[in-house]
């Protein structure tokens, strides 16, 4: 093929490559406290407004709490740290924890610590994005909520390897958390089906296991009391000044989480929403 006519071949080849590798965009990360990594784009998208609960209206759950708000103060100030697997009932608090915690430590740090969220369905990405927070002279909690994997999913490989394998493993700049319902993030099915059909069951069974054994922390949630739910109640009610007679009240949120069928954080929000637009009051989001 003539030159003059290669030339544009490859010119068009080069803008074609381009375009479907994107390359990953550099930043600073101290224009914001959070952000949000957009795998599509290798792009760290500012987070102009965290929605979070503050910390004091987390109630029930003040063991893992301390645990995590303690491994997170070591961290950020340059202490070793672990990784974190938050486990365990639905609406218990389990994200609300760590966005909460975030911003206790990082106020106290003075603003050094960013919250980097990474969606479960991106974490084939995680090696790109951690070789960019790597470059980056700010300490970062990397979160990813309900962690899950199923039996077509191979991305808790590429997780496992990210955490504590690998050559380079996990930057010392970076610690990460991730909520999940299930304590091994997998479904028991897919544990058992390993067990049952594999040749050799244990081997099987402890490589899909052994993916949350890379969290030195394991933190577990449970359904609360009736009392604790109570607890949450009151607690929002104070917070937002809700005018409600303690009788009246106690009554109504019992009734709520018995038609609910439930006792959670997110139940006992759902109620404050339904009881402060009854009587009229206003609720900034927690």
């Amino acid at each position: 093929m003539p030159d003059e006519e290669l030339e544009p071949l490859l010119r068009r080849i080069a803008e074609a490559l381009e375009r479907i590798s994107p390359p990953t965009e550099v930043v600073g990360l101290d224009g914001a406290e959070a952000y949000v990594w957009r795998a599509e784009r290798h792009l760290l998208e500012p987070v102009a407004k965290v929605n979070r609960v503050d910390l004091k209206l987390l109630k029930g759950i003040d063991s893992v709490r301390d645990t995590l708000l303690e491994n997170t103060r070591r961290f950020a100030v340059g202490l070793p740290a672990n990784n974190a697997l938050l486990w365990g009932a639905r609406g218990m608090g389990k994200s609300s924890l760590v966005k909460a915690i975030h911003a206790e430590v990082n106020a106290d740090s003075g603003g050094g610590l960013a919250l980097v969220e990474i969606h479960r369905e991106d974490v084939p990405s995680l090696p790109d994005l951690l070789k960019l927070l790597a470059s980056v002279d700010r300490r970062c909690i990397l979160f990813c909520d309900d962690l899950s994997f199923d039996g077509r999913d191979t991305g808790f490989k590429s997780l496992k390897a990210v955490l504590e394998g690998g050559l380079e493993g996990r930057p010392r700049s970076v610690v990460f958390y991730a909520t999940s319902n299930r304590r091994h993030l997998m479904p028991r099915e897919m544990i058992e089906n390993e067990r049952s059909t594999a040749i050799n069951p244990a081997e099987a069974v402890e490589e899909k296991v052994s993916l949350s054994d890379r969290f030195g922390l394991w933190l577990g949630f449970h359904t609360c009391s009736q009392d604790e739910f109570l607890a949450m109640v009151r607690g929002y009610v104070a917070y937002h000044g809700i005018p409600a007679d303690e009788d009246s009240l106690r009554a109504e949120a019992i009734e709520w989480s018995v038609t609910r069928g439930a006792r959670s954080g997110r139940v006992a929000w759902q109620f404050i929403q339904d009881l402060a637009g009854r009587l009229g009051v206003g609720l900034d989001a927690p």
